[in-house]
């Protein structure tokens, strides 16, 4: 069984969309700035890519995006081909990164079925800025990649549950999930992209799972893992002063004495060296992992 299951039966296996139509709704939890992802001001506001986008790409994709904190269905991709799920993170100075991990079957001519299908530019993204309340996408060269206008709003199809049509409740409580991640511990030293990669494993002891927990991080954005029993793997992005966001898509559930190297990295707000121990930091400071290089 898989983790991604519980958020398939909650929109519906068999959904098929309807159609996607622009409203006139704000969707969007705050206006946000207008400070791009890289400084010159102050930082671009995480909780206004919440809601509902008719999204125009670049590569001339359309579709409507959904952006909801988890609760809420985190992330619907609606298009043609019926709607995939997957998740998202953003902030620490503009970073985004998003995976898609679940599809609704569809019977239309020329739709894939892939669960891992999806629009070619959202794993090109990687920060955003605001233009008044249009979130834009961009990807690690600061170009655009997308462009996501407000006031869209899914058609519900016969098995969409219709609060997933309905724009993202922002509550106090999803303000402070995205409030901005504090400084990295003055003791540790900031992690960027190139000391990330390459393969880590747990700087403590080995539990009993039946093969060595680790985490790969790859040049492609992607990583993978296991806990000790299953295996794991997402996208993450990394930027200044130790930036690190990461998602985590489903996995098996095997139990064993395992290492949550996933919720370590998917917790983790940024990541600071502590000599040669990779030390992953929530967005409040708190420690959520330590690895170490494997060899």
């Amino acid at each position: 069984m898989r983790r991604s299951r519980h958020l398939m039966a909650a929109v519906a296996v068999g959904i098929l969309l309807a159609g996607c139509a622009a409203g006139s709704e704000a969707t969007t939890g705050s206006p946000g700035m207008s400070a791009g992802p890289t400084g010159g001001g102050s930082s671009p506001d995480p909780v206004a890519l919440i809601g509902n986008w008719t999204v125009t790409a670049v590569d001339g994709g359309r579709g409507v995006l959904r952006l909801a904190p988890p609760d809420q269905g985190d992330l619907l991709w609606f298009d043609r081909c019926g709607v995939s799920m997957g998740t998202w993170r953003a902030g620490a100075g503009g970073l985004f990164v998003a995976e898609l991990s679940g599809l609704s079957p569809s019977d239309q001519p020329g739709c894939p079925s892939d669960p891992r299908r999806g629009p070619a530019w959202l794993p090109r993204a990687t920060a955003f800025r605001m233009a008044g309340n249009t979130p834009i996408l961009l990807d690690d060269q600061g170009r655009q990649v997308a462009r996501l206008a407000p006031g869209a709003r899914p058609t519900p199809g016969p098995h969409l549950l219709p609060a997933l049509a309905e724009p993202p409740v922002v509550t106090p409580e999803v303000r402070r999930a995205l409030a901005p991640a504090a400084a990295l511990p003055a003791v540790l030293t900031p992690a960027g992209r190139a000391a990330l990669l390459g393969r880590w494993v747990p700087a403590g002891p080995q539990r009993g799972g039946p093969a060595p927990a680790y985490v790969e991080m790859r040049d492609d954005g992607g990583w993978r893992g296991s806990d000790g029993c299953n295996g794991q793997g997402g996208r993450w992005v990394a930027g200044a002063e130790g930036a690190l966001l990461a998602t985590a898509g489903p996995s098996t559930l095997i139990g064993c004495a395992n290492v949550p190297v996933a919720l370590w990295l998917s917790g983790a707000s940024r990541a600071g060296l502590d000599g040669d121990v990779l030390v992953l930091v929530d967005t409040r400071g708190g420690e959520t992992g330590r690895l170490r290089r494997d060899g």
